[in-house]
């Protein structure tokens, strides 16, 4: 059976609030659902067709509706679809494996808040040694130089340079060459003294050059080892739950979603303390580090992109959140993440 979305979305209200609450379901309480915006009126025109369809009843003379037995059949069916399609969505984006690292934790980060209607955050990997992959050095106005740093995981780091000397594309190829050779699978620690010495030697001239470049992918490594990166999406969702909606907690979260300190340290906790089977944790409540998310419950799972790479991803949402949704989704993700890149390793 077809319906339209106004019909499917009056049924999925009828249904929900039916087994939240176990009552019948009147056209009053499904106007308050936000996402409908219609008047009684129209939801009452509405229930009636859907009464016609036998998808609903009317247990008692002017008593609200509840499902049907083929009204929960059309949902259940529906619902599987539509699960099976997130599962999908989820499978196709990260088999496509997109070469920069941040831009597919990014997509995931807005594709878990949109499947969960919660907040979610997702720290770029951590690797304690991280390796250089790649430099490309590049031109630009006004006497400045674009450096792309690629470390381990394909993170991807860029700096603009000052530069107080002229440059040929000639001999800004020759240096990308140099920088490349020399560095390529070095870590922080690799790039010694006489490393450098070498490297300046080489570069003549340029020296000058190659020491600022130098300097760059030190700050770019240390920078993703001590403060990496988190991807947040779906901060707004909070107000759709009137205990986390109030002026003062929601002010606390959304500040902790848009300065992120809070969210890199429980992520940095939670990956210190991995759990032994599944590598997702539960925090409820008082449980939860972060201060500004007391009132809420946050569900971790650590990802593992091989060789040391590590991350965690996080949703945050109310205390009586769908647990059970949350924590199969953390694990579909985290575990096509862990086979996906370190299958094609």
């Amino acid at each position: 059976m077809n319906l339209d979305d106004r019909k499917m979305k009056i049924l999925k209200a009828i249904i929900r609030t039916y087994l939240d609450t176990g009552e019948p379901v009147g056209s009053r309480t499904i106007s308050k659902y936000a996402d409908l915006n219609l008047s009684s009126a129209t939801i009452r025109n509405e229930m009636a067709d859907l009464e016609e369809l036998g998808l609903i009843l009317q247990p008692h003379t002017s008593a609200g509706r509840i499902p049907s037995d083929k009204g929960y059949r059309l949902y259940v069916d529906q619902m599987m679809e539509e699960k099976d399609r997130e599962i999908s969505d989820m499978k196709e984006l990260m088999i496509q494996r997109v070469d920069r690292v941040e831009v597919l934790l990014s997509q995931m980060a807005r594709l878990l808040a949109a499947n969960t209607n919660y907040a979610t955050m997702i720290s770029a990997p951590r690797y304690r040694g991280s390796k250089l992959k790649f430099i490309q050095l590049s031109r630009m106005e006004g006497g400045k130089l674009l450096t792309v740093i690629v470390i381990d995981g394909n993170v991807v780091k860029n700096t603009i340079l000052d530069i107080c000397e002229e440059i040929s594309q000639e001999e800004l190829l020759s240096l990308n060459v140099l920088l490349n050779s020399a560095l390529n699978g070095l870590s922080i620690e690799q790039i010694n003294l006489e490393v450098i010495t070498r490297l300046k030697e080489a570069a003549g001239d340029h020296s000058g050059i190659v020491g600022a470049v130098l300097e760059a992918v030190a700050n770019a490594i240390r920078l993703d080892e001590e403060h990496p990166q988190i991807y947040t999406s779906g901060a707004t969702n909070i107000f759709k739950y009137p205990e986390l909606s109030d002026g003062q907690k929601a002010s606390e979260l959304l500040g902790a979603f848009e300065e992120k300190q809070q969210l890199a340290e429980l992520l940095n906790e939670t990956l210190q303390q991995d759990s032994e089977n599944t590598g997702i944790q539960i925090y409820i409540g008082e449980e939860t580090p972060a201060e500004a998310m007391k009132d809420c419950s946050v569900v971790t799972a650590n990802y593992d992109l091989g060789e040391g790479m590590r991350g965690t991803i996080g949703i945050v949402g109310p205390k009586r959140m769908d647990y059970e949704k949350v924590v199969g989704t953390l694990k579909t993700v985290k575990e096509q993440l862990d086979s996906i890149y370190k299958k094609n390793q």
